[in-house]
């Protein structure tokens, strides 16, 4: 019914996304779920392999005993290189933060 009603109003679906905003929910509420789903599936495996082949570089033998939280920030970070660090915006967050140890001069 769907793609009869696409046809007889000649439109082109060019992707999965344009199947999704074209796909009435109340209408059709199963096509538009897996439209929903089709959307949301990674094209390839490249995107979990990448961070499993980044979790063995930072997390070795020798840091064995590192957080889940500084995991996890290492990860992101290796992950997403792409993406540009201020570092002044990285050293105004750190000095908010209390710090774990007393300095004695």
């Amino acid at each position: 019914m769907f793609r009869n009603k696409l046809a007889s109003q000649n439109i082109t679906l060019k992707s999965a996304f344009d199947a999704l905003l074209k796909c009435n929910k109340d209408i059709y509420p199963n096509i538009h779920f897996l439209f929903k789903i089709l959307c949301t599936l990674p094209v390839s495996t490249v995107c979990p392999e990448r961070s499993f082949s980044s979790l063995k570089r930072i997390k070795s033998y020798l840091r064995n005993t590192i957080s889940e939280k500084r995991l996890n920030g290492l990860a992101m970070l290796s992950i997403h290189r792409d993406i540009e660090i201020n570092v002044d915006e990285v050293l105004n967050e750190m000095s908010q933060k209390p710090r774990r140890m007393t300095i004695i001069l």
